[in-house]
C-alpha cells in the first residue's frame, strides 16, 4: 500500500488534529508554519505514515530532533508550554494499532512499546 505525499500526511494530520502544534499548543497559521513531525523519529525506525505523523511547529519539531515523544513532552512541560497529551497518547495508540494490521517496522515497535509504556506511568502517577 502507498502512502501519500507529505504535503498529503501534513493536511491529513491537520484534519484529524486541528490546527495547532502537539508540542506547544501555538495555534499554526502564516505566521507559525507547520511541519510533519515523526511521533517516533525516523532514525528510530518510524515509518512515514499519517499514524506517526503530527503537525507541529518548526521550532518544536527543530528543537526536539531524535528525542523520545515523553523525552520531550516532559520538556516542553518543564518549559510551560501546553502540549496535547491526549492526542499523543491517540497517535501512539493508532501506531501501534497500525503497526500491528501492516506488519514490519521490526526497528519503530521496541521504541514505541517503551514510549507507550512510560507514558501510561506517567498518566497513572497522575491519577
Amino acid at each position: 500500500m502507498r502512502q501519500p505525499g507529505r504535503a498529503a500526511r501534513l493536511a491529513a494530520a491537520h484534519a484529524r488534529d486541528g490546527s495547532t502544534c502537539l508540542w506547544c499548543g501555538r495555534p499554526l497559521d502564516e505566521r507559525v508554519v507547520a511541519t510533519t513531525d515523526h511521533v517516533i523519529p525516523k532514525v528510530k525506525g518510524g515509518p512515514s505514515w499519517l499514524e506517526n505523523e503530527v503537525a507541529a511547529c518548526r521550532r518544536c519539531n527543530g528543537e526536539r530532533g531524535h528525542r523520545g515523544a515523553v523525552d520531550w513532552l516532559e520538556e516542553c512541560e518543564r518549559r510551560g508550554w501546553a502540549p496535547d497529551v491526549d492526542r499523543l497518547v491517540r497517535v501512539l495508540d493508532d501506531l501501534s494499532a497500525a503497526i500491528a494490521e501492516r506488519g514490519g517496522q521490526r526497528r519503530a515497535r521496541p521504541h514505541l512499546d517503551a514510549q507507550l509504556r512510560r507514558l501510561a506511568k506517567r498518566l497513572d502517577r497522575a491519577a
